[in-house]
């Protein structure tokens, strides 16, 4: 996956203005199309923007400007960044509301399917709160009949990464404590369960 610099369009413009590089040079740095480019260059798009220097904000060296403009076949290369975007850690997950009536489900499924994880870790892979993970756990929820175990990630209450990271650490956590990391369930051994 290529990385693009920040703010393509300004970028663009700024080396539009500044330099002499082809359309398809700054096209395919800034992951835009050529046309696109010439169209920025002709003033027919992008009336207004002021121009992003990506030299001055550390995306790219004027070595690296220079080499390029000497060779059309060449391509521009961002230099790695210092500062990694950080992930917000504190504070509750936003959850949008047309998807919160989709929490006790996403609930339902990590209680049956990773029974490892804390309360802690589920309130903050879903944003929810240890009193309504207490409810659905003991079916006091007010919405007990309906409630379906639907995996959280393709409802989209968090992301694959997450659930696995959130995974990963309470195996950790068993492991250091001595206890058996519960097998995960599949759908088949729910249904044939002797509950049922």
């Amino acid at each position: 996956m290529t990385t693009l610099p920040l703010m393509p369009k300004a970028t663009a413009v700024w080396l539009i203005e500044k330099t002499a590089l082809s359309f398809e040079q700054i096209a395919a740095f800034c992951g835009m199309h050529p046309l696109e480019v010439q169209a920025i260059a002709d003033g027919e798009v992008a009336h207004g923007i002021v121009g992003y220097d990506p030299v001055a904000n550390h995306q790219l060296k004027q070595e690296e400007i220079q080499r390029c403009e000497k060779d059309p076949n060449a391509r521009l290369k961002i230099l790695p960044s210092n500062n990694p975007v950080r992930r917000r850690s504190k504070g509750a997950r936003y959850t949008p509301v047309a998807k919160r009536h989709d929490r006790p489900d996403g609930i339902a499924f990590l209680l049956r399917n990773y029974p490892q994880l804390s309360d802690q870790q589920v309130v903050k892979l879903l944003g929810t709160t240890k009193d309504t993970i207490a409810k659905v756990r003991n079916k006091q929820h007010w919405n007990t009949p309906n409630i379906k175990p639907r995996d959280p990630v393709t409802v989209g209450l968090c992301s694959q990464t997450d659930l696995n990271a959130a995974v990963h650490e309470a195996n950790m956590r068993l492991e250091r404590e001595g206890q058996e990391i519960p097998a995960p369930v599949t759908d088949m051994e729910s249904f044939s369960s002797p509950e049922n």
